[in-house]
């Protein structure tokens, strides 16, 4: 197994945003272990953190022609060179800081942020690298643009391109993903526009800090003060994009994905779709990683043998993932049915924000309570810290109601809590219990 990688030293860069104009100075630092990717925005009030992953994609309409993040007030523009460059050099952990709104453009691809990798060094971490294999094809179609994925042993994609443009006509390319063919093949490609698209884009205010030195301009004639680095460079930048894209998964990808002519959208839809692939495999069977009082995974009579909560108030279907001390993954199935619908905005059912914090802290227990030496205890809340509700929750929905622990003592625990929606958060927040003994529970 390949273990996880992050860079040794810090590095920096400046240049402008391809898009805003904007200059701003980048900051790549070390991370620990399974830290992600996360960008901070150091120019704005408390430095807020933006995690790149899917639940923090902007909608596509506040960010045409770039894939862009958003977390509360904080935005980070044009993101896809940079972590097209992370997940083609196998980056799993890093801190970027950046103080303005969008990554630097540089020369307009990836290679400038590979070699900066470079410069700072790889380091290799003690945790195995995380990945996910698809296991059932995935298909998209949109008018004339297909996006699939295949299972495959390695990640490949093949790439289709045709425009309505001499030079942009029927290129395809196909590659398997690795840190050399990436550096050699797909990194040094150029993002591009046609010419006639140009002052369309600066219209709509993009492109400010577009030039024909970053952008390749296709004219009538061809590619405008500028020279290709490949005669397909085209359908090669868009496998960039692409990589850029999927790496938002929060992990490496093996599959083959099939494209023709997608963009970023549809490559965000895929990777939706990746996603709940992806939870409905981990709600199947996942093997309990400690000795607790009863193996995973847990349905509603294993969890009753844990939790004192019963029906109004179990608000736990199934736990999918248990490992002892550490992580929880639960489900719960928002029906109709549910017992609070009737009086909580009965004309447009919505799921009480409180009871989402009060399934998390049920999962929570039974993490901590499926443990021998808890066996008989009670976790009481103690407090609830950084509680936001992004998202609204309605019949029909599935809760994945994940928990991981933070701080753990003899008699507290603090844990992280999210809740997610087809990989949009509706709820997280930090929780506090007590793990407290029947007879203290009763004086």
């Amino acid at each position: 197994m390949e273990q996880q990688l992050t860079i040794k030293s810090a590095v920096e860069i400046e240049g402008v945003g391809l898009h805003t104009g904007a200059k701003t100075r980048m900051r790549l630092l070390p991370a620990e272990q399974n830290a992600g990717i996360s960008f901070v925005r150091v120019d704005l009030p408390g430095k807020p953190v933006i995690k790149a992953n899917i639940a923090n994609v902007m909608e596509s309409s506040r960010k045409l022609r770039r894939t862009s993040l958003a977390f509360d007030d904080a935005e980070i523009h044009t993101i896809e060179h940079l972590m097209s460059a992370l997940s083609g050099m196998a980056i799993d952990n890093i801190t970027i800081e950046i103080n303005g709104p969008e990554i630097p453009g540089l020369d307009g691809s990836a290679a400038s942020f590979v070699e900066l990798i470079k410069k700072a060094g790889l380091e290799r971490q003690a945790e195995q690298r995380k990945s996910f294999t698809v296991k059932e094809p995935i298909w998209l179609e949109e008018d004339d643009t297909v996006l699939a994925i295949l299972p495959d042993s390695e990640f490949k994609i093949s790439y289709m391109l045709s425009y309505d443009h001499p030079m942009l006509r029927s290129q395809y390319v196909s590659v398997v993903i690795n840190p050399e063919t990436y550096e050699k093949e797909i990194a040094p490609t150029r993002t591009f526009c046609l010419e006639a698209e140009a002052e369309a884009l600066r219209t709509q205010g993009l492109g400010k800090g577009a030039n024909f030195d970053n952008t390749l301009v296709v004219g009538k004639d061809g590619v405008i003060k500028n020279k290709l680095k490949f005669d397909d460079e085209f359908a090669r930048h868009k496998i960039s994009d692409l990589i850029g894209d999927l790496y938002l998964l929060g992990m490496a990808l093996k599959g083959h994905v099939i494209a023709v002519k997608s963009g970023h959208p549809l490559n965000i839809r895929l990777l939706q779709k990746i996603r709940q692939q992806q939870e409905r495999m981990r709600a199947g069977a996942m093997e309990s990683k400690g000795p607790g009082i009863v193996g995973t995974p847990l349905d509603i009579n294993d969890i009753k043998k844990i939790l004192p909560h019963r029906y109004p108030f179990l608000l736990v279907d199934r736990v999918i993932e248990l490992e002892e001390d550490k992580r929880a993954v639960g489900i719960k199935n928002v029906t109709m049915n549910e017992f609070y619908f009737p009086g909580h905005f009965p004309d447009m059912p919505i799921m009480p924000g409180v009871l989402i914090m009060e399934a998390l802290a049920q999962v929570a227990g039974v993490m901590m309570l499926n443990k021998r030496d808890n066996k008989g205890k009670y976790a009481f809340f103690m407090s609830m810290d950084k509680v936001k509700f992004r998202k609204a929750v309605v019949p029909g929905d599935q809760l994945i109601l994940e928990t991981e622990v933070l701080k753990l003592r003899s008699k507290t625990v603090q844990v992280r809590a999210v809740a997610s929606v087809d990989g949009k958060v509706a709820a997280e927040g930090e929780l506090m219990f007590a793990l407290v003994g029947g007879e203290e529970a009763s004086e």
